[in-house]
């Protein structure tokens, strides 16, 4: 038996689920494992991190505590295992809201409302003082992805040290050109497969939360453009704009100042998913996530078209290639050449 799955076990069987069902989950992006734990009545989950992956629970404990102070909804932590990687926590069930606005279709503006409410309530309720911040050298960590995994895997060199040097020099020119602001805690995944609805609690607890382990101190925007530039689902103009203005009104955030933060942290985003996703590719073998680039350069575009984007736009539009048919087929060989 594996070493992992020997480890689940005694885990387990010392807080009294020895003979409990064990029902695998669709896993994230990550290393991290769940599985749905059902020990009689009692039904849990199970977050599995192994040490080795660099993933310690105990961040997303210690942030489960600052947003359950915020007032919002989080899973319980009923047992742990910090140094082995383990956490048993609350189970919320199947809502995501992913699945709602596709099985109820009629539902998704008043879902997308509601985790805006949830947004300007952890805004405003918990303290990013604990925090990393969101700072340049992660922006420009981030969007160097694209350069280190897009670009090889659709151009077929490898990215030279002046176009790192560009790229790096125009995503600090975009984000020092935003407005000051006041930091605030950002969930960073924040999007509707990460969002389960719980009708039976009331105000911003109707909204359960997953996967903010990454938590950092950032932009009010930023958390904005994860919910509606989603990789993974289509979001209408229509439902962008609305909840948009509905931020904007709650919040009392200049548009202008608003928007251009919009477009300036969802394009260092996107530009950051593009070279995640192949990345996964590529290197994980997760080939699933190849179907979702064309969407996010999509997103990536759309960012792009702001006046304040003009020079980052450029640089993309030398540097990178729209994925178009024959690109994908470059990016699904890379994979099989990794």
């Amino acid at each position: 038996m594996h070493n992992r799955e020997t480890e689940i076990i005694a885990f387990l069987k010392s807080n009294g689920m020895g003979a409990a069902t064990r029902t695998s989950l669709v896993a994230d992006a990550s290393f991290r494992r769940y599985e749905r734990i059902e020990n009689n009545a009692d039904i849990s989950i199970l977050m599995d991190a192994p040490p080795e992956t660099n993933l310690p629970v105990k961040i997303f404990a210690d942030v489960t505590t600052l947003l359950h102070n915020a007032g919002v909804s989080v899973p319980k932590i009923f047992k742990a295992n910090f140094d082995r990687g383990f956490l048993l926590i609350e189970d919320f069930g199947n809502d995501l809201f992913a699945n709602l606005c596709r099985t109820n279709p009629e539902m998704e503006m008043d879902l997308y409302r509601a985790a805006i409410d949830v947004l300007l309530q952890v805004q405003k309720n918990a303290s990013c003082e604990s925090l990393p911040p969101y700072d340049l050298a992660t922006y420009q960590r981030e969007s160097d992805l694209a350069l280190e995994w897009y670009y090889p895997a659709t151009i077929g060199n490898q990215p030279l040290d002046a176009q790192f040097s560009t790229l790096r020099a125009l995503i600090k020119d975009t984000t020092d050109a935003l407005e000051p602001f006041d930091r605030c805690t950002i969930l960073r995944d924040f999007h509707a497969e990460n969002l389960l609805w719980l009708p039976q609690r009331s105000g911003v607890k109707r909204v359960g939360l997953l996967d903010y382990q990454d938590a950092l101190a950032g932009h009010p925007a930023y958390d904005v453009v994860s919910l509606l530039e989603d990789a993974r689902r289509d979001t209408s103009p229509e439902l962008q704009n609305e909840m948009k203005s509905y931020f904007i009104a709650q919040s009392g955030i200049n548009e202008s100042t608003f928007n251009q933060a919009y477009h300036t942290l969802g394009a260092q985003r996107n530009l950051k998913i593009i070279g995640l996703f192949t990345r996964l590719a590529a290197r994980d073998g997760k080939v699933q996530y190849l179907e979702l680039i064309e969407r996010v350069w999509n997103h990536l575009m759309h960012d792009l078209s702001h006046p304040a984007l003009h020079d980052l736009a450029n640089w993309v539009a030398e540097n990178l290639p729209q994925p178009n048919e024959s690109v994908m087929k470059k990016l699904v060989d890379y994979h099989h050449e990794a």
